[in-house]
């Protein structure tokens, strides 16, 4: 077996009007069908890359670290002006950020979702990686 790309992610929301404003009117991300309870997007890439499926109650805090997911990545272009860019509109919005950083190939900012979740909004600066993979273990610097 051989896996040859991320497919997609499928979150529980606890409320489906608030995520989906999130991800549709602050990330950018196109909506391409809601019905019973979830919403699905894609970038066109493929069929869909996210799924949110609403199961209501409360946000409950996270607690790191522990096991299961820390956060998903989300590429949003190949400069530090486009992620500046986006950091100022993170900003307008009142989105959490929770941290920034350096990480040598890629430059990115954490924000929170409704839900707690975190979510890395980055941009590619180099292709070094390519050559010596290990560069994604770069330790991050400040931004």
């Amino acid at each position: 077996m051989k896996i040859h790309e991320l497919g997609h992610i499928v979150l529980y929301v606890t409320n489906l009007q608030k995520s989906v404003h999130f991800y549709k009117s602050i990330l950018g991300f196109s909506e391409i069908a809601r019905a019973r309870g979830m919403a699905v997007f894609s970038t066109g890439r493929t069929h869909h890359e996210l799924l949110l499926i609403e199961i209501g109650g409360k946000v409950q805090p996270k607690k790191q670290p522990t096991a299961g997911l820390y956060h998903f990545g989300l590429k949003i272009g190949n400069s530090r002006k486009e992620l500046e860019e986006a950091i100022r509109e993170l900003e307008n919005t009142n989105v959490t950020i929770v941290g920034t950083a350096d990480h040598t190939v890629t430059l990115g900012v954490y924000v929170l979702d409704p839900d707690g979740n975190e979510v890395e909004l980055y941009v590619d600066i180099s292709d070094t990686w390519k050559k010596d993979p290990k560069m994604i273990l770069s330790n991050p610097k400040p931004l």
